[in-house]
């Protein structure tokens, strides 16, 4: 009979922890507030009832400190909101507001510090051999070469001990034939079984599963190598039927739609207001003064879902007829001497903070491409509407890795589009705000955008 890990009291520990800093921080700071009985049940029960809602506390063995940051803020959101709703149910507040900030402010830091420390602690720990999980693999094919580097990384606690197959090998891992797994299993303590779908039927699977159930062993079936998995890929549950979804976009979550859709909004409006304010009338003067036409360039331009909507630009260029069909190319001729100006500072993009206002647009995103563009490399550019997943931004992760401008050979679209589709599957508000700044870095510079 198995005894159980270290691990069991992860949880229960880090729960008394998480309340005693809670509780610690306000029976020190807020000493009026917290000799309220009612006020330490809310402050308690609150805790607890929004982590069990998030299902934050976990024992997931591949859990880094990175792993589920996005669930970390959700959680000093929400509890913040409870947190300070309690004032305004009860109509008291002790000090000041600012006061309960600073010390909502020193829960967090020290919550987040105590995140710190359990990770450092428990890698070290793992290195010396404790809360480890011994493990062995049942078939082999090339899944197993990926698994390994999971295995070998000391810090998750795997201890690998070999695979069995019928197929004989001179590796050192190899422990034999699939026959003999049973005995070695029971003797060596094992915890944890993988087993390679692809190598057994039905009845065989449901045999090693029942012998599992029957000696508290964990089994994890690795399903068939069909090459077509990806870092993105993500299991879903349909009843009792597993679906493997290919891929993951993190902006399709509520969550990160809200983050985004409000960071949007609060920099547009910034811009809006303290730049296009101004600029506007003077843009006006300078473009007017020069070329008759409209201040604005627009065209119509594929966005989120390939709907179309109409993309703003400050005219840099004289009125022509192939305007929507023909890219703007190094020494255009229909550029104007101000619109060299403002091409080469971008300036020509700032009205397209319009869009990213009206939801059109985000500040950040694969850059919208005019419809005829669209329609030849969705033929063309193997994956290119995965962009379209998204909306489209003012600047994006191609742009500032030097994919913008004129398109002139294969190479450049291809490049773009695969910027873009990491973009897509890796979204994070930090990795917008880096976008944000070398784009500003980018524009100081005077690097052209002609596209």
């Amino acid at each position: 009979m198995k005894s159980f890990k270290n691990s069991d009291w992860v949880i229960p520990i880090s729960i008394a922890v998480h309340l005693s800093i809670i509780n610690g921080f306000l029976y020190f700071l807020t000493p009026q507030t917290y000799t309220n009985g009612y006020y330490i049940l809310h402050y308690n029960i609150s805790w607890l009832l929004i982590t069990y809602g998030l299902s934050y506390y976990t024992r997931k063995r591949k859990e880094r400190f990175f792993t589920n940051i996005q669930k970390v803020v959700q959680l000093y959101l929400i509890y913040g909101l409870a947190y300070f709703a309690l004032f305004g149910i009860t109509g008291r507040i002790y000090k000041s507001l600012e006061h309960q900030l600073f010390v909502y402010f020193l829960i967090c830091t020290a919550l987040t510090a105590y995140r710190v420390f359990f990770f450092w602690l428990r890698k070290k720990y793992r290195l010396w051999g404790g809360n480890s999980v011994k493990v062995v693999v049942l078939g082999r094919d090339k899944n197993l070469k990926k698994i390994r580097k999971v295995f070998d990384d000391s810090e998750l606690g795997y201890r690998y001990m070999g695979y069995f197959d019928d197929k004989k090998s001179k590796s050192p891992t190899f422990l034999g034939p699939v026959m003999d797994c049973f005995l070695y299993i029971l003797e060596n303590d094992i915890d944890e079984i993988y087993c390679v779908a692809s190598k057994f039927n039905s009845k065989e699977l449901r045999n090693l599963i029942d012998f599992a159930d029957n000696n508290l062993i964990r089994v994890k079936i690795i399903p068939d190598n069909k090459e077509i998995y990806s870092r993105g890929m993500f299991i879903e549950l349909y009843e009792t039927v597993p679906v493997l979804n290919l891929r993951r976009v993190p902006l399709d979550t509520l969550f990160a739609r809200v983050v985004k859709r409000t960071f949007d909004i609060f920099f547009s409006s910034l811009v809006i207001i303290t730049i296009l304010s101004w600029l506007t009338p003077l843009m006006y003067i300078l473009i007017k003064s020069e070329s008759p036409g409209n201040l604005y360039f627009k065209q119509k331009r594929h966005g989120l879902k390939r709907k179309t909507f109409w993309c703003y630009k400050f005219r840099s260029m004289a009125p022509s007829d192939d305007a929507d069909s023909k890219m703007a190319t190094k020494g255009d001729m229909r550029v104007t001497r101000v619109g060299r100006i403002i091409r080469k500072t971008s300036i020509d993009e700032l009205p397209q903070f319009i869009n990213v206002f009206l939801g059109e647009m985000s500040v950040v995103g694969p850059r919208p491409h005019m419809e005829s563009h669209t329609h030849d490399y969705e033929v063309s550019v193997d994956k290119y509407l995965v962009r379209h997943f998204v909306k489209p931004g003012i600047t994006g992760l191609a742009q500032i890795r030097g994919y913008r401008g004129e398109i002139t050979e294969k190479k450049d679209i291809l490049n773009r589009t695969k910027l873009d589709i990491f973009y897509v599957e890796k979204w994070t508000l930090k990795l917008d705000i880096k976008i944000i700044v070398q784009t500003v870095i980018n524009a100081v510079r005077g690097e052209e955008n002609a596209y």
